[in-house]
C-alpha cells in the first residue's frame, strides 16, 4: 500500500527503487516477492482496477479519495480481480485492516463496501454454469 502511494506521487520510474526498499526492509524472500508482485501488478492494472473501483464507489470519483484509501482499494481490487490464488474475502479483510491502521475514521467501512461491490461485480461477470441435465 505504501509503495502504491509512492507510485501515485512519483510514477513508474520509482519501481526500481521500490524493489530496493522491499529488500532493505525484509529478509524473507517470499515477503519481498509478494510485495513486488502485488505492487507491480496493481500499478500495471491500475486502469482496470480504477474502473472497477469507480463503478463500485457510487457517487465518489477517484480524485476525491485520499491517496491512502485509493492505494488500499487498488491493491484490494487487483487481488480480487487478478490473483485467483488469494480468496477474495482474505483480500477484503486485509484491505480493511490496512484502512483501520492507515486510513481515516470512515475508511474501513468505505473500503469494505467498495471491495465487496468489486467482488460482487466480478462474480456476476463469471460465466454461468449450464444445465447439463437432459
Amino acid at each position: 500500500m505504501q509503495a502504491l502511494c509512492q507510485l501515485d506521487v512519483q510514477g513508474a520510474d520509482l519501481l526500481p527503487a521500490l524493489r530496493m526498499f522491499f529488500r532493505e526492509n525484509s529478509d524473507e524472500d517470499l515477503v519481498i516477492r509478494l510485495a513486488e508482485q502485488w505492487t507491480e501488478g496493481a500499478w500495471s492494472f491500475r486502469q482496470q482496477c480504477d474502473e472497477e473501483i469507480a463503478r463500485a464507489a457510487e457517487k465518489w470519483t477517484l480524485s476525491r479519495l485520499s491517496m491512502v484509501d485509493r492505494s488500499i482499494l487498488r491493491l484490494g481490487a487487483y487481488q480480487i480481480l487478478f490473483c485467483p490464488d488469494i480468496p477474495e474475502k482474505v483480500s477484503i479483510n486485509e484491505a480493511i485492516e490496512l484502512a483501520k491502521k492507515y486510513g481515516g475514521v470512515q475508511s474501513p467501512r468505505f473500503v469494505n463496501g467498495v471491495l465487496d461491490a468489486v467482488f460482487r461485480g466480478k462474480k456476476s461477470d463469471l460465466p454461468k454454469p449450464t444445465d447439463v441435465r437432459k
